[in-house]
């Protein structure tokens, strides 16, 4: 029986057609192509920005203006669905990506491209803020957690396969090629949506006043404030780390797809690492995970530039490691932290998110124009260190 109280076997919820691992696999691949639809600029901000004409500050709106909509699109959307089928709501998300990201790749000039964008941010809010949450309707009690981390899986596999593929076919192809074959992606999804997903009513339309309750939970608010402080960090330096390599680490452009390749293949191990450890303990898990990430950013200067492009892969592992475990381990914190809210409290942590992302992507800018490589990563250095005192000193969700 799970919370909801819908009978689940291993097959599925009892009496409907899909569902169990074949649905929680579908998820993941949804998370995987929003998460890819949103970071896909990282690898091609230098290619966007030469083509469009625009410094790389400029192009990093890319993602800002994403992450900001989807910050405010993930509680908005879960409000207003009310009662539909969770089903078919992902299904036409999912084909509003499809849509943005043909539009991107067909965009004349900036602003286009910040059109397409914004309905990238659109899909991507109520993807993540749905799909969150269902491993609790799809596998038995028992299986939630490795169901849960599977789904997150789609997160770092995104930095794994999707950044750095969209990375190489804008080199092979252009920056305009990586975003028509995400279109493709996108549609896949949909369809494996549509075929794989049972019907998934509303257990209970989200209302504004319950969303707002939940702030007065003191894990609940500690527990976004760890993942402001942690995404904000990463995405200042992250968002960046095309020019960081190329300076500091002396990577050429055909090396940096490797790069993040080995970002993403760590970060995949990170993922499931993390979501075992954040099971047993999620101030446990995020502690290491804050300190080990803070260390990473930092140190990448000095490795990079005392020993080349295997420098900074080695500092980068150890970010992407690290950072793997970031969304699984807030996600299961905040789970914890509101167990009869997890819709309410998924479209909280998706907001939270999505606004960090803007948020770091849009300081990175501000420091990658006036300082620098150097200044992006001290100031994601800074937040991560910040996120270590929080998740140390912050109240955490009771035990079981």
């Amino acid at each position: 029986m799970t919370k909801t109280g819908e009978v689940v076997g291993e097959k599925g919820v009892l009496g409907r057609p899909g569902g169990g691992w074949p649905a929680v696999g579908v998820l993941a691949a949804a998370t995987f192509t929003v998460v890819t639809s949103e970071m896909l600029p990282v690898g091609l901000l230098t290619p966007i920005g030469g083509d469009l004409g625009v410094s790389d500050g400029t192009a990093g709106l890319t993602l800002t203006v994403t992450g900001l909509v989807a910050a405010v699109s993930a509680p908005l959307l879960t409000m207003l669905v009310g009662r539909w089928d969770r089903r078919a709501v992902l299904i036409a998300l999912m084909g509003a990506l499809a849509a943005a990201n043909l539009l991107a790749a067909a965009a004349p000039g900036v602003v286009v491209l910040l059109v397409s964008r914004v309905l990238v941010g659109l899909g991507m809010g109520g993807v993540w803020a749905l799909a969150a949450g269902l491993a609790v309707r799809l596998v038995p009690e028992r299986r939630v957690p490795a169901a849960t981390s599977l789904i997150f899986s789609g997160v770092a596999a995104a930095s794994v396969l999707g950044v750095p593929a969209g990375t190489l076919v804008g080199e092979l192809g252009g920056w305009r090629a990586a975003f028509v074959a995400m279109g493709a992606v996108c549609g896949a999804v949909a369809g494996a949506l549509a075929l794989l997903l049972p019907s998934l009513p509303s257990t209970g339309a989200v209302r504004l006043g319950g969303v707002l309750a939940l702030f007065g939970r003191a894990p609940v608010r500690t527990g976004l404030v760890l993942v402001a402080l942690l995404v904000t960090g990463h995405f200042a330096a992250y968002t960046y780390v095309r020019p960081v390599l190329e300076e500091m680490a002396g990577a050429g452009a055909a090396q940096v797809g490797s790069l993040l390749l080995v970002f993403g293949v760590a970060g995949l191990v990170g993922n499931f690492v993390a979501g075992a450890g954040a099971a047993r303990s999620p101030r446990g898990a995020l502690l290491v995970i804050c300190a080990v990430l803070a260390g990473a950013v930092l140190l990448l200067p000095v490795c990079g530039r005392a020993w080349g492009v295997a420098g900074g892969a080695v500092a980068l592992a150890v970010w992407g490691l690290a950072y793997g475990g970031v969304s699984v381990s807030t996600q299961t914190w905040l789970m914890a932290a509101a167990p009869k809210g997890r819709e309410a409290a998924s479209a909280l942590f998706v907001a939270v998110f999505n606004g960090a992302i803007a948020l770091g992507a849009l300081a990175g800018g501000r420091a990658a124009d006036g300082w620098g490589a150097a200044g992006v990563l001290w100031l994601g250095g800074v937040l991560v260190v910040g996120a270590l005192v929080t998740a140390g000193v912050g109240r955490a969700p009771a035990a079981g």
